[in-house]
């Protein structure tokens, strides 16, 4: 059994963190105040100092020993997740082996951190001159993460950080803080220096706290108004944002229509429907649409949903009662404008039946913005400009997923998306640790995924000799 975790990071208040299951006690936290940031903040400062000149292959064997004790610690950890946000233990597991592979793949990421070499004499009567490109440390890294993904999003940040370099002051979710308060546990124990990754706790006070302190670039992830408080805060800081999306996946005549019910349910039901990227509108081309739905309701039906520590459970529950209760309002009032349930629509407090209603009208409350609850709303469409200009006219631009084997079909929903990724034959929330990974518009500022955010966390220098 996992033991009730304490953290103690301060002499501020404490903060009790329960499993939104049953409300037991996981663990507890011991909030920074704005003073200890900063201080924690100025440690970094002197260790990101003393670790610029680290080699890459130093840095790829620091990576690789904190990936070996996540795969020591690996159940421990699990249980962690699943008790302190909600996801079933399954999930939990798959998150655990996840972020071994994003630190891995970080380290491999540091030894090809390569510059280039550039002849300035490229126009008439240009200077014989070459000059060398190289990239280093921007500094300490501010990381602010999400309660969805506790572990793996926090190691999407200190990967690529510590590869380039960098020294980390990460603040995790106030409603998942214990898998962070874990990682940086095994960080020391793998050997890191004590003050290159430090984690301070506690809510929005801590987060505007960090930004407003001594770092070189904050990474956040989160939702968009909360990014663009913290946007604001930070001043001339370097951003990097992954704010959330309204992400569709459209369903054409040709496709393979059962492994496209099991991924929108796969996309849409992983944590309760908690994922910035899931299947949050299921665009049906109306030649199929009868059939599609029949599929989806028994699928939906077979899902077991309920005790996230249960081995055989499906889908736990979301991260609280007020994000049910958020979750229901949204779909009552989108039955009262005309939309049809079609299967579940009921909580039992954090517990949300898995959901499916059609006939969404497309600016419904359940579609209207960001849903974080498993809840498939269905849109018909029989021209594809008309369902892609719809997408389009969206505040979020993250993924989108097509199912059709059109050639043509596939390069014009490629082409003509504006979103930061669009998944073929595959859900939008599909995800490899080194691809880059955001959005356009409201959805964010900049890419994740190790190869590409190693770049985002350096500073390009120039010598011209």
């Amino acid at each position: 059994m996992m033991q009730t975790q304490r953290v103690t990071v301060s002499a501020h208040k404490a903060a009790v963190v329960r499993n939104p299951f049953d409300g037991s006690l996981v663990g507890e936290v011991v909030e920074a105040a704005p003073a200890e940031v900063s201080a924690a903040v100025l440690r970094a400062r002197g260790a990101a100092h003393d670790f610029r000149h680290s080699t890459p292959a130093e840095r790829r064997a620091m990576l690789n020993a904190l990936a070996a004790e996540i795969a020591s610690d690996a159940e421990n950890l699990a249980r962690i997740i699943s008790s302190e946000m909600g996801k079933t233990i399954r999930e939990a597991r798959n998150e655990v082996r996840r972020a071994q592979n994003t630190l891995k793949l970080s380290g491999d990421a540091a030894t090809f951190l390569d510059g280039e070499v550039l002849n300035c004499a490229i126009v008439e009567g240009g200077a014989r001159r070459q000059a060398m490109v190289t990239y280093e440390p921007v500094g300490v890294i501010g990381a602010i993460t999400p309660f969805n993904y506790p572990l793996n999003l926090l190691c999407h940040k200190l990967g690529p950080a510590i590869a380039a370099g960098n020294a980390v002051v990460a603040k995790p979710s106030p409603k998942a803080p214990l898998a962070a308060a874990r990682l940086r546990e095994l960080a020391l124990k793998a050997g890191w220096p004590d003050h290159l990754f430090q984690i301070v706790q506690g809510g929005a006070e801590a987060a505007l706290a960090l930004v407003s302190a001594q770092i070189d670039l904050l990474s956040f992830t989160g939702g968009p108004a909360a990014g663009l408080a913290l946007k604001n805060a930070s001043g001339l800081v370097r951003c990097l944002m992954e704010l959330g999306g309204n992400d569709p996946l459209f369903v054409l005549p040709d496709a393979d229509l059962d492994k496209a019910v099991a991924t929108a349910i796969g996309h849409r039901f992983e944590i309760a429907g908690q994922s910035c990227a899931a299947v949050k509108k299921l665009y049906l081309h109306r030649d199929i649409e009868k059939t599609f739905t029949e599929k989806l309701l028994a699928a939906v039906d077979a899902v077991e949903f309920g005790d996230p520590s249960r081995d055989d459970t499906d889908m736990g529950t979301v991260i609280d009662l007020a994000a049910a209760q958020t979750v229901a309002k949204r779909v009552e009032a989108t039955l009262a404008s005309g939309a049809r349930l079609l299967h579940g629509g009921t909580h039992d407090g954090t517990l949300f039946a898995p959901t499916v209603i059609s006939d969404v009208a497309p600016h419904a409350p359940v579609i209207a913005d960001e849903t974080f609850g498993p809840i498939i709303a269905i849109r018909s469409f029989t021209d594809a400009g008309e369902a892609i200009a719809e997408v389009n006219a969206g505040a979020y631009g993250l993924q989108a997923g097509v199912f059709t084997n059109d050639h043509a079909l596939i390069k014009r929903f490629s082409r003509d998306l504006i979103v930061g990724g669009v998944m073929i034959n595959e859900g939008p929330d599909f995800r490899a640790e080194h691809v880059p990974f955001g959005g356009v518009k409201r959805s964010g500022l900049g890419r994740e995924g190790v190869r590409i955010a190693l770049r985002e966390m350096s500073e390009p220098k120039v010598v011209i000799d």
